[in-house]
């Protein structure tokens, strides 16, 4: 780490790995011809790079490199437990990338890959086709930016656009893209707004400045929100993880007066609350990746393999949320992970 110094790495995707599989692939060359002076690698699978033992998920972050694959196996996943459904019964998300531009201390995919490097599945038809084939069977909810952040990668992927486009055409699917961006795609066909939900993530400006690094200020997201709701999109806010600072209190009061001197608040889908939890296994990698996070090493309790806050602080601080926004949206549109969960 004594050379961890920005200026010893080299720029973002100075080196894109491509698998020979899809080096003809038109999203690989599309994709490729944004970055004239990186270096091409062709590889044979992904998993040769992204996979390979001893790496630094923290040194491999501060100079990401590309990957460039083709999705195999499961195509779309049964949402976990720990993620809120939001009443739905068919909820599925996709993972049509691995890992994300921003680097925020207490990221899930931390703990979940072994490289800090990004991985883009440029066969995006096949996880669309995998989608109509449940579509034949039932309505679907799918979380499409969940293992990634797409609207942060936007103007290399593209890949919002096409699913918009996607779920345009599909009148049983919903699709929900969770984001911390600050920029979204305009929207091309009003009539099919409903079927796009955009989930932004916001924390108090004291939390993005510790620990979600590289990450828009609350306000550009926002203005971002807001501007989603007037071009016709559902907006779903994210309150999610809430994480305990000596005065979260006054920080989570202030974040919502910031927000809601903004957004009308009637005008939202809804919101989800839940304080930080993560798997046990994830959790043991993140610490090690980042020894020095007070955000992860707090000491949390185990519950049925899911580390998270002492029960008496977890229902304080997401009752206190809950009962703040009462005063702006009702109860109904307030929705908590362990309700979920339960």
């Amino acid at each position: 780490m004594k050379n961890s110094n920005e200026d010893c790495f080299n720029p973002a995707f100075s080196h894109i790995y491509v698998e020979r599989a899809v080096k003809n692939h038109p999203r690989a060359k599309r994709i490729l011809s944004a970055f004239q002076n990186a270096q091409i690698i062709e590889i044979g699978h992904y998993k040769d790079v992204f996979c390979r033992s001893r790496q630094s998920y923290a040194l491999q972050h501060k100079a990401q490199k590309l990957i460039l694959a083709q999705k195999q196996g499961n195509l779309l996943y049964k949402g976990a437990p720990v993620c809120q459904s939001f009443g739905n019964r068919h909820f599925y998300y996709a993972s049509c990338m691995m890992n994300c531009i921003y680097d925020c201390e207490y990221c899930y995919l931390k703990g979940m890959y072994p490289s800090g490097n990004l991985v883009v599945f440029v066969n995006l038809e096949d996880i669309f086709s995998e989608a109509r084939r449940l579509l034949a069977k039932h309505p679907l909810y799918l979380c499409v930016s969940y293992d990634a952040d797409l609207p942060a990668l936007e103007a290399v992927a593209g890949y919002v656009r096409e699913w918009i486009a996607f779920a345009e055409k599909q009148e049983a699917l919903k699709i929900e893209i969770r984001t911390k961006s600050a920029t979204l795609p305009r929207l091309t066909a009003q009539r099919f707004a409903s079927r796009v939900i955009f989930a932004f993530t916001l924390s108090p400006q004291t939390v993005i400045d510790a620990c979600e690094h590289g990450t828009p200020s609350l306000a550009r997201r926002i203005a971002c929100a807001a501007d989603a709701l007037r071009q016709g999109y559902c907006v779903r806010l994210c309150f999610d993880p809430m994480l305990y600072c000596a005065d979260w209190k006054k920080r989570y009061t202030d974040m919502l007066k910031q927000v809601f001197s903004r957004i009308p608040a009637e005008k939202l889908l809804d919101i989800s609350v839940g304080t930080f939890r993560v798997s046990q296994d994830y959790l043991k990698k993140m610490r090690k990746n980042q020894p020095h996070s007070a955000v992860i090493q707090f000491p949390f309790q185990n519950v049925k393999g899911v580390y998270q806050y002492p029960e008496a602080l977890s229902l304080q601080m997401e009752q206190f949320l809950v009962t703040k926004l009462k005063e702006w949206l009702p109860e109904e549109k307030i929705f908590l992970w362990r309700e979920d969960y339960a």
